[in-house]
């Protein structure tokens, strides 16, 4: 009898450990109930190997494409690189400009008596669209092998932009006055060629406007100015 309620007494002290243990929480749970590893909520966070939740990633539509290459960027109408004019206006077609040249312009080339020495160039824009006129025109006498500089000074805040039926102008030094230049010779063709909208390209179609029948005479001092909209920017050049 003594070793029965012995066993009684060891059995009821277990019993009475394995409900203590489960009321403090520390009682082994059942395996098929058991959470996933990590932390509650740690799956949602993790994206597969390789991509980043970084804000940088995530922006999307942001400032960056889905796919990581920055996303394009506008600038701010009339802006353009210090090394070009800025833009005025003109017609683009996906990205393009329609430049004046040859083929959609009248070019006439006049000497004048004042101030001495001095051509003016003329373009009209006989075209139907609005036409653009970057820089300066780039001359040549006969077969002339250098090309006439352009007066900085004379360079215009906007590109040239010339409607329909508008004219353009650039002036033309053609000799020193003082007798200064060197190399003098008289040009009896001359080709006007027009540049793009990035420093010497080219902007298509020359022109070969008339010079009077005792041709022109010019020297080293030959220079231009850049493409003016307003004649009386250049009248006193």
């Amino acid at each position: 009898m003594r070793h029965i309620r012995l066993l009684a007494a060891t059995g009821t002290a277990v019993a009475a450990l394995a409900l203590t243990a489960c009321g403090s929480g520390t009682g082994t749970e059942d395996e098929g109930a058991s959470r996933p590893s990590g932390t509650a909520g740690s799956a949602a966070s993790k994206t597969p190997e390789g991509t980043s939740t970084t804000p940088e990633a995530a922006e999307g539509t942001g400032g960056r494409a889905a796919t990581g290459t920055p996303a394009a960027r506008t600038h701010a109408p009339g802006t353009r690189p210090s090394a070009t004019p800025a833009h005025s206006g003109g017609t683009r077609a996906g990205g393009s400009v329609v430049l004046c040249n040859g083929a959609n312009t009248t070019v006439t080339a006049q000497p004048l008596s004042r101030p001495l020495n001095h051509m003016l160039i003329t373009v009209k824009n006989t075209g139907g669209k609005t036409c653009e006129l970057p820089y300066y025109p780039v001359l040549r006498f006969d077969q002339m092998q250098w090309v006439p500089q352009a007066d900085e000074s004379t360079r215009p805040q906007a590109v040239v932009s010339l409607a329909p039926g508008e004219s353009g102008y650039a002036g033309v030094l053609l000799s020193a006055a003082d007798g200064s230049g060197t190399g003098g010779t008289t040009g009896r063709k001359l080709t006007v060629a027009f540049q793009g909208m990035t420093p010497n390209s080219s902007g298509g179609a020359s022109a070969t406007p008339s010079l009077p029948a005792k041709g022109v005479y010019y020297d080293s001092t030959l220079k231009v100015t850049y493409w003016r909209q307003d004649l009386d920017a250049i009248s006193n050049w």
